[in-house]
C-alpha cells in the first residue's frame, strides 16, 4: 500500500502549515496511510491531526540570521537521515514549502517519488534561494505552486500543477451563519505576520490619516514581539493590535474592509489566504497590485489593487468604499461569490488526482 511521507520545516499557525493540515485530512479521510515529520517542541495547525502517524526531527528557530542558517542545515542532515532509515521505494515524499530539502536527499537516494509543494517565491538571501530552487528542480517528479503567478514566476520542471489554497468547511459553515450588519464605525482589518515588508507601518500611517474609522491589525506574533517592533513608535488611538489569534472568526464578522498591504518589492503574496477568508465574510479587500492575490480580487470589483506605498490612495480608496452604499453592496456580492470557488470539495479532488498520476 503506498504510504504519504509529508515534511514541513516549521510547525506554527502560518498559511503553509495550514495548507498542509488541509491535504493531511484530505488524504487520511480517503484511508491513505499518511506520515508527517516536522520539527517538534511547538503547537501549530500541524499539531494532534487524526490518523497522521507522526515524527519529529531536530530544529531550532534563532533571531540571529546566521545561527539560524546553522541551525537549518543541521536539521536538514537530521531530516535527511532519519528518512533514509524511514523510507521505502514505493513511499511518496511530500515536500511543503522549499525548505526541507533534507527530505528530497533521501527521497531521490531511496528511489521515491518526490513531490514539492511550493507556497513562496521570496526566500533571501538570491544564493539560499537559488539553492533550494534548484533542489527542488533536480529532485522533485511534479511541482505543485498555490497559484498562477507562482508557476509563471517559478516554472522549474515539466510535470507543474496548480493546487489554490481553499478554506476549510468548518471556516465556511461558521462564516455562512454570518449575517451582514452595517457597523457604526467602519473596521479596516488587517491579519499578518509582524514584519516591516507586510506593511505593518503603512498600517500605522493608514490609521493615523482616517480618524473615523477603527483599524485592526491581528499579527502573528507575542505581546513582547508586538512592545519591541513598536518601541519608539506613536499609536493611534484607533488602531488596535492583537497577538497571535487561534480563533479570526470574531474579526472577519466586526470588520468592515480587509487589506493587504505587502511590499511588491520585498514580499510578494503567492496567495493571500486571509484575504480568501475576508471575502468569504462578504468583505471588500484592497490588495497589492502584484503576485497571487490579484487571482482573488479583481480591481473595481470586489476590492482595489494598490501598492501599499500610495498611502493617499489607499485612504481615497477605503473612503470610496465604505462612503458608497451600492459600491460597498457590489463589492461585497462579489467577494462571497468569489470565495465559493475555493471549495475544500475542488482542493480534495484535486490533492488526490496530484498523488495518483504520478
Amino acid at each position: 500500500m503506498k504510504r504519504i511521507v509529508a515534511i514541513h520545516l516549521l510547525n506554527d499557525y502560518s498559511g503553509s502549515p495550514k495548507v498542509l493540515m488541509q491535504l493531511l485530512k484530505a488524504w487520511t479521510k480517503n484511508e491513505i496511510d499518511t506520515h508527517l515529520f516536522t520539527s517538534g517542541g511547538r503547537t501549530g495547525f500541524l499539531s494532534d491531526i487524526p490518523n497522521v502517524k507522526n515524527h519529529f526531527f531536530w530544529y531550532r528557530f534563532s533571531p540571529s540570521s546566521w545561527v539560524r542558517i546553522a541551525n537549518f542545515f543541521v536539521s536538514q542532515f537530521l531530516l535527511m537521515i532519519k528518512l533514509l532509515f524511514f523510507l521505502k521505494k514505493q513511499d511518496v515524499v511530500y515536500i511543503n514549502t522549499v525548505l526541507p530539502f533534507g527530505a528530497a536527499i533521501a527521497g531521490k537516494i531511496k528511489g521515491c517519488k518526490i513531490i514539492y509543494h511550493i507556497h513562496e517565491t521570496s526566500v533571501k538571501p538570491k544564493i539560499f534561494k537559488n539553492f533550494l530552487f534548484g533542489m527542488a528542480k533536480r529532485t522533485a517528479d511534479k511541482i505543485v505552486f498555490v497559484s498562477e503567478y507562482l508557476l509563471q514566476q517559478e516554472s522549474l520542471i515539466d510535470r507543474q500543477v496548480i493546487l489554490y489554497n481553499v478554506l476549510e468547511s468548518d471556516f465556511t459553515d461558521q462564516a455562512d451563519q454570518f449575517q451582514y450588519v452595517e457597523k457604526p464605525v467602519p473596521i479596516v482589518l488587517m491579519i499578518c505576520s509582524l514584519k516591516i515588508y507586510k506593511g505593518v507601518d503603512e498600517f500605522l500611517k493608514l490609521a493615523e490619516k482616517n480618524n473615523s474609522y477603527l483599524f485592526k491589525l491581528v499579527v502573528n506574533a507575542s505581546e513582547k514581539e508586538i512592545q519591541e517592533y513598536f518601541r519608539g513608535k506613536t499609536i493611534p488611538d484607533n488602531l488596535t493590535i492583537y497577538p497571535t489569534q487561534t480563533n479570526t472568526h470574531p474579526f472577519y464578522r466586526e470588520a468592515s474592509i480587509i487589506v493587504n498591504l505587502s511590499h511588491p518589492d520585498l514580499w510578494i503574496e503567492t496567495f493571500g489566504l486571509t484575504i480568501l477568508e475576508g471575502m468569504r465574510y462578504r468583505l471588500p479587500a484592497i490588495v497589492p497590485p502584484v503576485g497571487g492575490v490579484t487571482e482573488l480580487v479583481k480591481d473595481g470589483k470586489n476590492g482595489f489593487l494598490i501598492n501599499s506605498k500610495n498611502v493617499d490612495e489607499l485612504s481615497e480608496k477605503i473612503t470610496y468604499i465604505l462612503s458608497n452604499s451600492d459600491v460597498y453592496q457590489s463589492f461585497s456580492e462579489t467577494s462571497y461569490q468569489t470565495s465559493l470557488l475555493f471549495s475544500e470539495a475542488y482542493f480534495e479532488k484535486e490533492s488526490l488526482q496530484i498523488i495518483s498520476n504520478l
